[in-house]
Formats: structure tokens, C-alpha cells, sequence
């Protein structure tokens, strides 16, 4: 279908159930996203790298005993907005008790969100979903980049802002204790 095509299709507003609806449809596996401002954004499907960091992430969570019901991969979060909510879905989400059966996830229990940095996307993920993500009270947001170390950024929200708390490989993260960074 050509883009010209899609956007005499696309309805002026995408809502999160047109998000919904979108996500379920597309046979290639892309996550579509929105801001509370109505910018939507297409996420291209996981490479194997990017799903070995996430299983090995929600893996680390579960060894040491985080519920997995409270460990989510890419499920969808409601960010409030002024006029209406985006939708964002994050790589992995961790929940202080387990999340309702929805598409759309209120962030009220939600403790952690980690993003993994994935080419083309280090702006989204590293400063729209960082301000996104801290102007709807997440707590914590972690950051995966891709280079060679695999390094993570522990981001802890202060006031209205993120401030790094940390900054290791994914190797030194996993060799400790989830409960020694998420507070």
C-alpha cells in the first residue's frame, strides 16, 4: 500500500484503541505508538539482540524472585496527557502488584520501564520517552544502548525530571540484585 494510500485512511486523531487495532493488524510484528500530543511513531519488530537483552533482563528480574506476573514485555502504557493519553509500549515494565487485562495500562503501580535502544530510535528513547515517561510519575526508566558493552542507564525520577543514578554494562548490572536499584 503506498503512503499515499494510508494516509487518506488514517484518521485525523489516532486513538489508543485505533493503536490497538494497528498493533494487532500488522503482520510484520511493528509496535505503533503515539505521544499524548498525537505523534505517532512506528517501531520496526526486535532484532535477536534486542530480544536477548530483554529475555535476559526479565530473566535476571525472575531468578531473583521479582513475581513474573509483575514482569511485563512490551505492554502497553497509557501516558496521561493534557488534552487526551498517548500510548507508549515499553520493552520491559516492572509493576509494584499485578496489572489488570488491558491494552492500555495505567502507570499507577508501574515502578520501572526499560527501553532498548535499537538503531534509528536513540532520540525517542532517550529523550522523548525519558520526558514522556518522567512527566507521567514512572519512578524509574532505564535506557539499553547497543554498544558493545550493552551499557544501561539507570535514570530515577526527581521532581519532574529524570537524574542518572548509574550508568554499567549489562554484565555488572546482572551480577547484582534488582532490589540494590529499584528503590
Amino acid at each position: 500500500m503506498s503512503a499515499e494510500a494510508v494516509g487518506m485512511h488514517m484518521p485525523a486523531m489516532v486513538t489508543l484503541d485505533d493503536l490497538a487495532t494497528m498493533n494487532a493488524a500488522d503482520p510484520n510484528g511493528h509496535r505503533y505508538e503515539t505521544s499524548p500530543q498525537g505523534v505517532l511513531s512506528v517501531m520496526p519488530p526486535a532484532d535477536s539482540e534486542h530480544a536477548r537483552i530483554a529475555s535476559r533482563l526479565f530473566a535476571w528480574l525472575i531468578m531473583a524472585g521479582w513475581p513474573a506476573e509483575q514482569v511485563l514485555q512490551v505492554a502497553g502504557i497509557r501516558i496521561p496527557g493534557p488534552g487526551r493519553d498517548g500510548g507508549r509500549i515499553p520493552d520491559l515494565s516492572v509493576w509494584s502488584k499485578v496489572p489488570p487485562r488491558e491494552v492500555w495500562l495505567s502507570v499507577a503501580e508501574l515502578l520501572l520501564v526499560v527501553e532498548i535502544v535499537s538503531p534509528g530510535s536513540e532520540a525517542m528513547d532517550e529523550v522523548t520517552k525519558r520526558h514522556e515517561y518522567a512527566s507521567a510519575g514512572i519512578s524509574q526508566y532505564w535506557v539499553v544502548d547497543r554498544d558493545a558493552a550493552q551499557t544501561v542507564t539507570l535514570y530515577q525520577l526527581s521532581s519532574e525530571s529524570y537524574t542518572e543514578r548509574a550508568k554499567m554494562p549489562l554484565a555488572w548490572l546482572l551480577q547484582t540484585s534488582p532490589s540494590d536499584h529499584l528503590v
